[in-house]
């Protein structure tokens, strides 16, 4: 798989667990620990996300 396909898997992924969040939060009965764990699980990607990108950035200088 190439970087540039990577990154744009992690970036849909990050898009789709901010929706997931999103619709948990519209729900009053949303479990507190499942939105947790999925703010937790999109902090990982996007610091995936910035770490790709700054291997990248740094191998291109």
């Amino acid at each position: 798989m190439s970087l540039e396909t990577h990154l744009a898997e992690l970036e849909r992924r990050h898009r789709a667990l901010e929706e997931q969040i999103s619709e948990a939060l519209a729900h009053p009965s949303s479990d507190g620990l499942k939105i947790a764990e999925l703010k937790r699980r999109k902090l990982q990607v996007k610091d995936e996300i910035a770490r790709l990108q700054q291997e990248t950035s740094v191998s291109v200088h």
